[in-house]
């Protein structure tokens, strides 16, 4: 008989028993992804099935997509993007786009409740640039409409309106109009993810971090989780990572990496509220007296469809050109921190809640909206693994 020392062995060997009999053994759903789909996804498969075993696994130490790395945007629709989605994708995918946003985020309210979220409704702005005028042609005429179709979404009256005025209000520069929308709001991710974590440590639901899935291999009756603390078999596995998925699934979805920076506290800071600017490709917030500021994905939409956690001059000389130029003009502030997040994407801004097989289901492709619509596509999941 020998004895070999392997940590990371293919058959959990360096396990207690303690922690096999928590951990590994008889699990009945296994979820890959601390983010919140993730968690959502086991937190409703808790509720329909309350004896359950469940396990989340997680590549990371924090969620390692988008979930805590976002810019805690509460919004599910600017004017131009509306304008410009239903050129390419027709009125009605558009607007069951947005109910589904809007019905997401009340859902993430309702489970995480708006305390934990840090929710504030200051509004958003939808920034027009004087290379933009024709585009504010086009979409001024649609701003009654599209109102009519928010009323009948969420019963609010004239969410959108133009403000001419915001560049005075703000101290923006080479801004000369805007959309705003009264219903969008700011969420603090980071205080989301704690309450998530501890509503599922709360429903005995295990969560593994530091443990990356690098194959899911399907059997008559289970699946089998291969990762880098060795192998979790599950009755039900159900794949959660968004834009990392296409690394264990042949599915239409791509990683799109979003650069961001946060300056140091700035004294007297006016600005508060949500900003899309060049049509959402950057988007800015007010948080802590201090102004996050990410995007620039379009300038190299090749090179930051990557899952690599990085940062790239091109991107980020850009975010310090705008946040200069634009929207700190006339005001001195130090870049404190920068980082990178991934989001899930595709040719359609359809979520894919889909069985694999006959026990491996995903809940992927969130479009940049996982705040928005992360719990309900967990909820949604939840559903379809319960009806097997």
């Amino acid at each position: 008989m020998s004895f070999s020392h392997n940590p990371k062995g293919a058959m959990n060997e360096n396990w207690s028993y303690w922690e096999k009999e928590n951990y590994v053994k008889n699990i009945d759903f296994l979820i890959i992804g601390a983010g919140i789909v993730g968690y959502s996804t086991a937190l409703s498969l808790k509720d329909n099935n309350p004896s359950a075993r469940i396990v989340i696994l997680e590549r990371g130490y924090l969620p390692s997509g988008a979930s805590t790395k976002n810019a805690g945007f509460a919004c599910f629709g600017s004017a131009t993007e509306i304008y410009g989605d239903i050129q390419q994708f027709g009125e009605e995918v558009v607007w069951e786009t947005i109910a589904l946003r809007w019905k997401g985020l009340r859902k993430l309210r309702s489970t995480i409740g708006d305390k934990n979220l840090d929710l504030q409704i200051n509004g958003s702005w939808d920034l027009i640039t004087e290379s933009e005028r024709e585009l504010f042609d086009l979409v001024c005429p649609e701003i009654d409409s599209y109102n009519d179709k928010l009323e009948e979404i969420t019963g609010e009256k004239n969410a959108y309106s133009i403000d001419s005025r915001v560049s005075t209000v703000f101290e923006f520069n080479n801004v000369i109009s805007s959309f705003h929308n009264r219903l969008e709001g700011q969420i603090n991710t980071g205080m989301m993810n704690q309450a998530f974590y501890q509503t599922i440590i709360a429903a005995d639901i295990r969560v593994l971090f530091g443990t990356e899935v690098n194959e899911i291999e399907q059997f008559s009756d289970y699946a089998t989780a291969k990762t880098s603390n060795g192998d979790f078999k599950a009755t039900k596995v159900a794949v959660c990572t968004n834009g990392f998925a296409n690394q264990l699934l042949d599915e239409e979805v791509k990683p799109a990496r979003a650069q961001v920076l946060i300056t140091k506290p700035i004294e007297n800071l006016n600005i508060k509220g949500t900003f899309h600017y060049q049509q959402g490709y950057y988007y800015f917030r007010n948080i802590d007296n201090r102004i996050l500021f990410g995007g620039g994905r379009n300038l190299d939409k090749e090179g930051e469809t990557t899952t690599e956690i990085a940062l790239t001059e091109e991107i980020m000389q850009s975010l310090e050109r705008i946040l200069k130029e634009t929207i700190l003009p006339n005001t001195n502030y130090e870049i404190d921190h920068r980082w990178s997040g991934i989001m899930g994407v595709g040719k359609s801004k359809k979520p894919i809640v889909k069985k694999v097989s006959s026990s491996i289901y995903c809940g992927i492709r969130l479009g940049g909206m996982g705040v928005a619509i992360g719990s309900l596509i967990g909820k949604d999941l939840s559903d379809l693994i319960t009806e097997g």
